[in-house]
């Protein structure tokens, strides 16, 4: 790694740290897991990771009106994700 690219991850590490000060000890290993994927097996664990964000979405919902059906679950979800910052939805 080249001192620059290593002075960024020190400052990058250093500012989590500030703003997230939680610590994390299976994030190494984590990121161990990541890095030993192949690009398809990245891009699936991602549409897995979008699938189970709008799965907990969906649970909140629920919780917050017990009564709805699911249609009306699904377009609060609908509405909700137009709400995010990454409108790739």
């Amino acid at each position: 790694m080249s001192s620059s690219a290593f002075r960024l991850t020190m400052a990058i590490e250093y500012i989590t740290a500030m703003v997230d000060p939680k610590l994390r000890p299976n994030d190494d290993r984590y990121l161990q897991i990541l890095r030993s994927l192949t690009p398809e097996q990245r891009l699936l664990k991602s549409f897995e990771l979008h699938e189970l964000g709008k799965e907990l979405m969906r649970a909140g919902i629920r919780q917050r009106h017990p009564g709805a059906d699911a249609d009306t679950v699904d377009r609060m979800l609908a509405e909700e994700l137009t709400k995010c910052h990454n409108r790739n939805y």
